[in-house]
């Protein structure tokens, strides 16, 4: 691959053998919904700490390895080639707090986490509000030395694993009344409740219950930067969440564009290769070109972040390669299973597992629909040469 370093190409080689590492694990971890064996899971999670590739998104003042943000692509392009169910071992702790965590949130909470001792969940999403994050009706109220907070979250992901949490509400009081908070608080709390579990299509230990916050007091000094910030960290995450959501379509469009061409050349049908029929070829060339397509616009936008350019224009990148790459991984997917017919509607196939996974990359960290309204807005607002990196 072309552009990269001796160093990127040596963490790219070790994400990609640790990760081929986990894929006898695959059909083990689907078909019992997900959950691996306590043990197995403990090991794996040891094995993703002395790999050197956890928490690649931090920085070494806070115990992390410090990867560029094309490096950090370069490992979560390896995760997606496999179940999420196993990947899930590779954690990524919030890269935003680094800058703004107090030394009491970074001992107690950021620290142990980029250590693998802590874990996180986000009570962001609402019922009503949708991709929408601004429009939240969680509310919290500064009494005394501690906010107090009221709302229900759904798609808590991760909750199930989770020791403490990050929920964001809308002040109801004081000099930013309507303005958003980010708070981080230990779980189990009082008054925290988990009020339903969904299941949903995908396999996974992590679940993604709906919670409850009554009456939640929080002290003031589990607030995360300044009031009136919590969208800006939200914001951030969610920037780079769709960067490494994009990395993960990628490697998973790879693993499926890998498999149903080996299947189409070694199937006989009819006396000749699977493959060699015309239909199917075309199925296979459409998809190796986006899948190529898709990788050179994701390094060039990690690239781009690593080069420090305008926040904003970034922002709009983001959205862009994540609804290009979830598209294009959506369609792979859609054809892997085509290929491989029969054989690709068995759970036992990686084909009809990602079919099912990769459909909530179009949905969750903003859904398609919202990031074509981000990159129209910037084209509108910058012009093309800005966003698409002419000027």
């Amino acid at each position: 691959m072309t552009g990269l370093t001796d160093e990127d190409r040596d963490v790219r080689r070790r994400a990609r053998a640790f990760v081929d590492d986990l894929v006898q694990y695959e059909v083990e971890a689907e078909l019992a919904g997900g959950v691996l064996p306590a043990g197995l899971s403990e090991k794996l999670h040891h094995s993703a700490l002395d790999s050197g590739l956890y928490a690649t998104n931090m920085p070494t003042s806070v115990g992390g390895p410090g990867f560029t943000s094309l490096q950090q692509v370069l490992v979560q392009e390896q995760v997606g080639r496999i179940t999420n169910g196993v990947a899930w071992c590779l954690h990524t702790p919030p890269q935003w707090w680094a800058e703004v965590a107090t030394e009491e949130q970074l001992e107690r909470w950021l620290r142990p986490a980029v250590r693998g001792e802590r874990h996180e969940c986000y009570a962001i999403t609402e019922e009503h509000a949708g991709s929408d994050v601004s429009d939240l009706a969680t509310t919290a109220r500064l009494d005394g030395e501690a906010y107090v907070v009221n709302g229900v979250k759904w798609h808590v992901t991760s909750y199930n694993l989770a020791d403490y949490c990050f929920v964001q509400a809308v002040l109801t009081d004081g000099p930013h009344r309507g303005e958003h908070v980010l708070l981080v608080v230990d779980l189990p709390t009082a008054g925290i409740e988990v009020v339903r579990t969904p299941a949903y299509s995908h396999n996974i230990a992590d679940h993604h219950p709906i919670v409850s916050f009554t009456d939640v007091r929080i002290p003031a000094t589990q607030l995360i930067g300044r009031e009136g910030e919590g969208m800006t960290f939200t914001q951030d995450w969610f920037r780079f969440e769709r960067v490494m959501v994009a990395a993960r379509c990628v490697g998973a469009s790879s693993r499926l564009v890998d498999e149903m061409t080996t299947f189409a050349g070694e199937r006989m049908v009819g006396g000749q290769r699977l493959g060699d029929y015309q239909l199917v070829t075309a199925m296979l060339a459409d998809s190796a070109t986006e899948l190529y397509a898709a990788r050179a616009a994701l390094y060039e936008t990690a690239r781009a972040i690593d080069a420090g350019e305008d926040r904003k224009v970034l922002h709009a990148r983001a959205s862009m390669i994540k609804l290009f790459c979830s598209e294009t991984a959506g369609r792979i997917a859609d054809r892997a299973v085509q290929v491989f017919g029969g054989r690709g509607y068995m759970r036992e196939n990686v084909a009809e597992r990602m079919f099912r996974e990769l459909r909530v990359e179009r949905i969750w960290e903003g859904a398609s629909e919202i990031q074509r309204v981000i990159v129209g807005q910037q084209l509108l607002k910058r012009g093309p040469a800005a966003v698409l990196g002419d000027a």
